[in-house]
């Protein structure tokens, strides 16, 4: 035996193929799946394993540490990724990672593999985690094993194989994309999405309804925040106060709505670009809320060096997979820092296919007093002063008239 060895394995073609494969190569394999959120039936998963030849199936239930430690830090954050992508494939791989390290060390295993491509990102992902979590522990990446990729060179091999080996599979020849699904988003890409210039099918989406058909009556909804963090839902008549309770309304009252879609060409870490379809309705509904909520009750300052080094860097670091570095650590710092004030409540209306504002208000915070904002008052506020100010901000601007002048230039010439 070569060893034993912890498989990330979802039950799809990918991976059930890779359990065989590394069966015949001498492997002994224990299959490990994260419940993420994403819809599966987990007794036919087990059963699947166990017939193609694994020596065990773990499946650990991960939603609560999902939402609670990178969705809601994600929210604290406004992360986005190239300005558009809410991260949602991205921030699952650190807690899945995690999590099949843990396994892998429980079971003895001294190898960990799992089914990602050379081309993607989630390899990438994937394996900074596991070493830097266990700077021992051996990978066996079969897509990019000479012997497997020049063997299985696409889905039809796999079908294949899976039909020569007994392997059950419902999947079919004429799959038109692959899809990535965890309680944060559902993605979208490859096959008949790599033409950036179509549009992707009506049917494909599975997180949202198509916003055309979302029902005439918009849904109002009050989203609470604590040191920047959602804890508490009001919404059609109910309150939330347990974060994944909130999280799932969230995303339950988004998909009728049809709130969430992006069709987006993103810049992947490896270099290459690739079109990515996601739907996210909670978390594009909190991250409007949270971004609300903070206009309210955050110094503008301290807001604009988050907005600029925070937001920009924690995306960025959880997109390419260096959540378990000393960067991300530092940066999370700044971001929590951040967040002590940002108390506030936000109301929110979802109606087909977009969330707006109605309101926000603060109970403990005091930034914003529209006393000192009204055109109508003048208490604590000497308009004489704003001369002063307009003076001293005209300094370097004068001098920079002058400048241009002496070189020959008229800033009133267009």
């Amino acid at each position: 035996m070569k060893g034993r060895v912890c498989l990330a394995y979802s039950g799809g073609l990918d991976t059930s193929c890779i359990l065989r494969w590394l069966l015949d190569e001498g492997y002994e394999v224990v299959c490990f799946l994260a419940d993420v959120g994403q819809q599966e039936d987990w007794d036919d998963v087990r059963a699947k394993a166990k017939k193609i030849g694994a020596s065990k199936m773990i499946i650990l239930d991960l939603q609560r540490e999902f939402v609670e430690q990178l969705c809601f830090r994600a929210v604290q954050c406004n992360a986005q990724y190239e300005g558009r992508y809410l991260l949602g494939t991205s921030l699952a791989r650190p807690v899945i990672a995690r999590a099949q390290i843990r396994v892998a060390q429980e079971e003895g295993c001294d190898l960990v593999s799992h089914g990602c491509t050379g081309k993607g990102n989630d390899g990438i992902r994937f394996e900074l985690a596991f070493l830097a979590i266990n700077p021992k522990i051996q990978v066996v990446a079969p897509w990019r094993i000479p012997e497997f990729y020049n063997r299985f060179q696409g889905r039809n091999d796999l079908l294949d194989y899976a039909a020569a080996t007994g392997i059950p599979v419902t999947s079919t020849k004429a799959k038109p994309y692959s899809m990535d699904d965890n309680i944060a988003h559902c993605s979208y890409e490859a096959g008949a999405l790599e033409d950036p210039s179509l549009s992707p099918p009506d049917d494909m989406w599975t997180r949202t309804i198509d916003p055309q058909a979302a029902p005439d009556k918009p849904i109002d909804i009050t989203i609470f925040f604590q040191q920047g963090l959602p804890v508490k839902l009001r919404a059609e008549g109910k309150e939330y106060t347990d974060s994944l309770e909130l999280f799932v309304a969230l995303n339950d009252i988004g998909k009728k709505a049809g709130i969430g879609r992006i069709d987006i060409v993103e810049n992947r870490f490896i270099g290459l670009k690739s079109r990515g379809c996601y739907d996210a309705p909670a978390m594009t509904i909190l991250r409007l809320a949270h971004l609300d909520a903070e206009s309210l009750v955050m110094d503008g300052k301290v807001r604009s060096l988050r907005d600029q080094f925070v937001t920009h860097h924690w995306s960025e670091l959880l997109y390419n997979g260096l959540y378990f570095s000393p960067e991300r650590e530092f940066v999370e710092n700044s971001l929590v820092f951040s967040q002590r004030r940002v108390n506030a409540e936000v109301r929110l209306r979802c109606y087909k296919g977009s969330v707006s504002v109605l309101g926000r208000s603060s109970e403990t915070e005091k930034l914003y007093s529209s006393e000192e904002a009204s055109m109508d008052s003048l208490v604590d506020f000497s308009p004489v002063d704003t001369s002063g100010f307009i003076n001293i901000n005209a300094i370097r601007l004068k001098k920079f008239g002058l400048q241009k002048a002496e070189e020959g230039q008229s800033l009133s010439k267009v």
